[in-house]
């Protein structure tokens, strides 16, 4: 097996080598590094933009992903096939099966698609973009969770005594859902870290918001620090400071303030900090039990954790916690997924990918199952984008799993929907969009439809209703095909691995043997 990423050139960094192909595969480097080259390669920008390389670009109006591949991914499955159903009835139509699912100790958060965008935060595209993703997701009848660092961020907001009292930004977000929840399908979470929980973010929408749910953080699967964004002002810079955060370089410092007025720096990083968890494991349970009984006491008919992509020793502990506090849902974030600001090597090198975290993790749940211990709802999320994955990841995690996360991708389909709705206005509209027509009903499948369902939405909302509606479909006809009228039908068995090495690290039969025995007592019968 090759390199599984050459480094030292991304459309994410902005940068190339001079050699094209003819790099060494472990530095990245070209071949011949030349004296006299003006550093396109990521080495070479770095000798004179030094730590801004460090992340994506241009921050603001791009999310990222990582370019690494993974030994074993989800196309190492493939999906079985069948003639035969879970029960004696007759599959006539596709579009009859049922994608409904429902999360929660008491079943209760009821969404009409297992879809969930997770932890959209502070970064500036999860802003621009959150009113089209909040009522894409109830009109979807989907979740949505608001990210970390919101409140703390909103210029507008109020801070009384050390605590959150007043956020517009939040407000907004949250008033984007309500406002189209139809039938109580679908819900809005709000996440916090550790900056969000000493504010007071949590109680402050349960209390003034109504939230449907709250999630603590401990990570995510892009990155294994704390959240972090680009600030573009200094008053910005030095209003977050005093608020708490780390902010580097320091927007108070003379010499910092002088070189960002002078150009020379571009603006200033504020960073979160990051969470740490006791290695004494009843001290750890016992604060976290507190933690969650806290947020209950406050009102919180739901509680989830988030966890990234850490050691499974982690995992574990993600699991046990939540298990001992009966968390309502566990959202696992595998690397490999997307981000709006994270360090680029980092996303691309650290952590458990997303099929490897999802095996551990069934693993771990059918050990609690089988000690009688309660296990809760798991959300699989890092890198999905598409039908198949949904098949894949509920039947390789059944029957544990509720819903898959999928943000990076709704993102894209929230934004290429604003796009074309800002392009009809203007009378600009551009290829490809504008093979289908110059209008909004004529570009959008859905807008009619959407439009008598639900009035007036954002373009951006429709954008996501269309590419959710079509992972629907999709979905439908692949469950159809393997005569599964339910997602609660999926099984461990509705896949195989294509190769040793997939059954190896999933546990799921290798195509060669599956069905071997079976096979041969029909043959023999």
């Amino acid at each position: 097996m090759g390199s599984l990423l050459i480094p030292n050139k991304t459309a994410a960094t902005a940068t190339k080598t001079r050699t094209g192909e003819s790099v060494q595969p472990m530095s990245g480097m070209c071949v011949t590094c030349l004296d006299g080259c003006p550093g396109f390669c990521e080495i070479g920008k770095s000798a004179y933009r030094g730590p801004e390389v460090i992340y994506p670009e241009p921050f603001g109006k791009i999310t990222s992903g990582n370019q690494k591949e993974y030994p074993v991914d989800f196309t190492h499955f493939n999906i079985t096939g069948s003639i035969t159903g879970h029960h004696q009835v007759e599959y006539d139509l596709f579009t009859n099966v049922n994608l409904e699912t429902s999360m929660g100790r008491d079943n209760g958060l009821k969404l009409s698609l297992p879809l969930i965008c997770t932890g959209l935060g502070s970064t500036k595209i999860a802003k621009d973009h959150f009113g089209s993703l909040g009522t894409g997701a109830a009109i979807c009848g989907s979740g949505i969770v608001i990210g970390e660092n919101v409140a703390g961020m909103d210029d507008e907001s109020t801070i009384t005594n050390g605590k959150i009292s007043d956020s517009p930004d939040l407000v907004g977000r949250f008033k984007s859902f309500k406002d189209f929840q139809k039938d109580g399908k679908g819900f809005i979470a709000i996440q916090a870290n550790q900056e969000d929980w000493r504010l007071g973010v949590l109680e402050y929408s349960l209390e003034k918001l109504g939230a449907d749910a709250v999630e603590l953080k401990w990570g995510q699967g892009a990155k294994n620090i704390g959240g972090e964004v680009k600030l573009t002002t200094l008053e910005k810079a030095q209003k977050m400071k005093n608020r708490g955060y780390v902010v580097i370089p320091d927007p108070e410092d003379p010499v910092a303030i002088e070189a960002f007025k002078a150009g020379t720096i571009e603006g200033f990083e504020r960073h979160t900090r990051m969470c740490a968890i006791s290695d004494y494991l009843p001290r750890a349970v016992d604060g976290f039990i507190n933690n969650v009984e806290h947020l209950r006491a406050s009102g919180a008919k739901y509680v989830f954790l988030k966890t990234g992509s850490y050691r499974p020793t982690d995992l574990a502990r993600a699991l046990k916690f939540a298990s001992l506090s009966r968390c309502d849902v566990l959202t696992i974030d595998g690397s490999g997924g997307g981000t709006g600001m994270s360090p680029w090597r980092m996303m691309c090198e650290w952590g458990v990918p997303t099929i490897y975290i999802a095996a551990m993790t069934y693993t771990m749940c059918k050990r609690l199952a089988d000690r009688g211990e309660y296990v809760p709802d798991i959300v699989l999320a890092g890198g999905l984008s598409f039908e198949d994955h949904i098949y894949k990841a509920f039947a390789m995690l059944s029957p544990f799993i509720k819903a898959v996360g999928m943000s990076r991708s709704t993102i894209c389909a929230a934004m290429v929907g604003n796009t074309i709705g800002k392009s009809v206005e203007e009378g600009k509209t551009v290829k490809p969009a504008g093979n289908y027509g110059n209008t909004a009903d004529e570009i959008f499948y859905y807008s009619t439809q959407a439009k008598s369902q639900f009035g007036d939405v954002p373009k951006g909302a429709l954008g996501m209703y269309s590419y959710y509606q079509r992972l629907a479909t999709g979905l439908r006809q692949i469950m159809a095909g393997s005569r599964r009228q339910n997602l609660q039908d999926l099984t461990r068995d509705d896949i195989f691995s294509l190769t040793r090495e997939c059954e190896d690290v999933t546990g799921i039969s290798y195509i060669m043997d599956y069905d071997r025995e079976k096979a041969e007592r029909i043959l023999d019968a």
